[in-house]
């Protein structure tokens, strides 16, 4: 690294921004297929071969987790490379100047060696005022709330883990039982449990958190907070951008399109097209972005002028949008103007003019999504040949599924569980995490060609299907690639669901060195760790019906981690079903708390899923065995 080229402030924020643009579910990682989108991003195009070396030597030499996931650091230090080459001479500046970047001394590897870890001013500035607007009124926060969005606050008060539990509430309700929370007289010892009850639990609504410990939030490391920050941030915003949630999303629906057409599109898609229906109904062009097409703020000022309420319901009050500010000549003004119309909607949220003017993708994305959730101004289409049938909605073991993938940073999000596995790019993914070598030489990677895409597809589907006779070994009589890029819903499942379970297996072996894992290994483990701490309850199975009660759970919990249960708070004797739901999402809780990473919900334990139970059991054995 002597002879590195340094990248400047202003280097690391339009790399950033460009990084941001591929990276499009916020994990903070790329798959090694879209480097050359990232390069032409960055405005530093490389002819096909380059790329191709530069990702081999990635693999064989910066890349330490084999996983090809590239990384802001692993980028950076690609063009620090790249810059001092000469290749340097086709290097310049693709986007404007940005303010507010900022860089601090990291830990990795990358930054002993001059790389700097960065984070956003503006996005701090954003999640600041959104979490003092959305827990304003929760009496446990009120000891780090108001923040000042001007000082690192943010940082220090996310510290006891009290605002990242209810910042996971608030996305995905009744995620953690408030009972499980650490909220008076704590101790170091309490705020690690609260911490580990956050990121467990973030991590069950799809959070990618594999790189993020209880001590980095603890510490307050800035790039790692707003990372997580806005992973759960986005899930709330994301969460009724969901066609089966919201049946007036059909209004979207173009010429020749079916609901199927319409239900495959990403969240960000829909949240696009949503955008531009409303611009079409004002007789203006569509846009393509939230970063350069939104900039002049002159489709936000026709957006507000769209989806404002007209007073033609019920108890609605008008709100007249004042477009006196359009013709502005200076953006900044401009988009001062714009957003003030936005305050009398209550929606002055994440953007600040600055963010608009220059295009920040994030906050803008997420000052759009608040607006399609306050005012989405669309009817359910009447009428019209539909197949409303097709809306079943997702159901809780294909969502533990998805938030499980999502969680161990697959690329590209799984935002519907069928239509984004069709190509098999995921399911190969995590492949690899099950310690199964996928020949990434054999695999179609996208863009796919416009003609025989389908068969790009089928050909990963069926070398997927392949693994998973041998090397795999899973049982997957009757599953072929056509079924996977069909969306078959039960084959899939059934083939999701042997990758879960080695998944969790393999993680009992490497704490047990090696030692093969089974169910039978898994029962006897939990009935000998009960009877070892006094506790008088066991299963017999994973189909155990005293297993609807919790109980077991919850004295396991006791038996790892002595005294951590309240037992004033766990119901016993004859149960109602509203009992054991309390103790089922009590256990959940507590078990995320001591450090399991619990996927399964409460409802899994109190109707005795099989499957998911195995998995609680297995998560707590692996947390029992390491003994800390």
């Amino acid at each position: 690294m002597a002879n590195t080229t340094q990248i400047s402030k202003d280097e690391l924020e339009e790399l950033r921004e460009a990084f941001a643009k591929v990276d499009l579910d916020g994990s903070g990682f790329i798959s090694d297929y879209e480097l050359h989108f990232l390069f032409k991003e960055a405005n530093l195009p490389l002819p096909g071969y380059k790329v191709r070396e530069i990702i081999q030597k990635l693999m064989n030499d910066g890349d330490k987790n084999k996983d090809g996931k590239i990384g802001f650091e692993e980028f950076v230090f690609l063009v620090q490379e790249l810059k001092s080459s000469d290749i340097a001479k086709t290097f310049r500046k693709a986007i404007n100047r940005k303010q507010g970047i900022c860089a601090i001394g990291g830990t990795s590897e990358l930054s002993s060696e001059g790389t700097q870890h960065s984070y956003s001013e503006e996005e701090k500035y954003a999640f600041v005022n959104w979490i003092n607007k959305a827990l304003e009124n929760d009496p446990d926060c009120k000891h780090v709330l108001p923040m000042n969005p001007n000082t690192n606050d943010l940082f220090r008060a996310l510290g006891d883990g009290i605002v990242l539990c209810k910042m996971v509430n608030l996305s995905v309700p009744d995620t953690i039982d408030e009972r499980a929370i650490n909220k008076k007289k704590l101790t170091a010892f309490t705020i690690q449990e609260n911490l580990n009850l956050a990121l467990n639990s973030a991590s069950a609504i799809g959070c990618h958190v594999v790189n993020i410990g209880a001590e980095d939030l603890k510490a307050g490391k800035p790039h790692l907070v707003l990372g997580l920050l806005w992973q759960i941030i986005k899930i709330g915003l994301f969460a009724d951008i969901e066609i089966s949630r919201n049946e007036a999303l059909a209004a979207l629906l173009r010429d020749g399109e079916t609901l199927e057409d319409l239900m495959k599109l990403s969240p960000e898609e829909l949240l696009l097209r949503w955008a531009n229906y409303h611009l079409e109904n004002a007789g203006q062009e569509r846009i393509n972005n939230f970063t350069s097409d939104i900039k002049d703020s002159r489709a936000y000022y026709h957006l507000l002028n769209q989806i404002a309420p007209k007073g033609q319901k019920e108890n609605e009050e008008r709100i007249d949008i004042d477009m006196s500010g359009f013709n502005e000549k200076d953006d900044l003004k401009r988009a001062e103007y714009m957003l003030q119309q936005a305050d009398r909607l209550g929606c002055r949220q994440f953007v600040t003019p600055s963010d608009v003017v220059s295009g920040n993708p994030k906050l803008n994305m997420a000052f759009v999504a608040n607006l399609f959730n306050k005012y989405p101004a669309l009817s359910k289409p009447e009428n019209q040949d539909i197949d409303w049938t097709l809306l079943e909605g997702e159901n809780r073991e294909e969502r533990t599924f998805r938030n499980w993938m999502n969680s161990l940073g697959v690329n590209p999000h799984v935002n519907h569980l069928y239509n984004d596995l069709q190509d098999s790019l995921v399911i190969l993914q995590l492949y690899e995490k099950i310690k199964v070598p996928v020949d990434w030489s054999k695999v179609n990677k996208p863009p796919y060609p416009k003609l025989g895409a389908n068969m790009k597809k089928l050909e990963n589907c069926n070398y997927a299907v392949d693994l998973g006779k041998s090397p795999a070994k899973f049982s997957l009589v009757g599953i072929g690639g056509q079924d996977l890029n069909d969306g078959n819903p039960t084959l899939t499942l059934a083939l999701v669901w042997q990758l879960m379970r080695r998944y969790t297996l393999n993680v009992l072996e490497d704490l047990g060195d090696g030692a093969k894992a089974n169910d039978d290994t898994i029962v006897n483990w939990v009935n000998s760790t009960l009877a070892d701490a006094g506790k008088t309850s066991s299963i017999q199975n994973f189909k155990d019906k005293s297993i609807s009660t919790s109980l077991p759970v919850v004295d396991l919990i006791d038996a790892i981690q002595p005294n951590s249960i309240n037992y004033d708070l766990v119901k016993t004797g004859s149960l109602s079903d509203e009992d054991k739901q309390q103790n089922a999402k009590y256990a959940v809780s507590m078990a995320r708390r001591i450090g399991a990473k619990v996927y399964a919900l409460p409802d899994d334990l109190v109707e005795v899923k099989p499957k998911m139970v195995m998995t609680v059991f297995a998560c707590l054995m692996g947390r029992g065995m390491k003994k800390v």
